[in-house]
């Protein structure tokens, strides 16, 4: 589910409830009538205003945090990756180059067997 048409719905509850509180207490406040609006007054619409407020803010926020963590976690992930491979074609260069020095000194120690037996026997 899309999460960014819940927030704007949320602000919009929000300021909408902020303007009628406003207009409820400008109404209190230039006459001696006291308004409510389903039984709700200014202070309690300010109220309400501030939730739906807040609830979009925090809302907002988990998403973004959220999308935040997908890629740097990709990123994390490929770094680990990247380790991983670097570390293994090290690993295989160091065994070749072991394999090439064997090869080296067991020809060493053969051509020094041959030029080490006797040439008349």
């Amino acid at each position: 589910m899309p999460v960014l048409p819940l927030i704007d719905l949320l602000i919009w509850l929000g300021w909408t409830s902020l303007f009628g509180a406003f207009a409820l207490k400008a109404i209190a406040i230039t006459t001696s009538y006291r308004p409510q609006l389903f039984g709700l007054g200014p202070m309690d619409l300010t109220i309400l205003a501030a939730v739906f407020l807040l609830f979009s803010l925090a809302l907002a926020a988990r998403s973004w945090v959220k999308s935040l963590e997908t890629s740097s976690s990709w990123v994390a992930r490929d770094r680990a990756a990247a380790t991983l491979d670097a570390y293994s074609a090290v690993q295989a260069e160091a065994r070749r180059a072991e394999n090439r020095e064997g090869d080296h000194s067991s020809e060493v120690r053969a051509s020094s067997r041959a030029s080490a037996k006797p040439q008349g026997v």
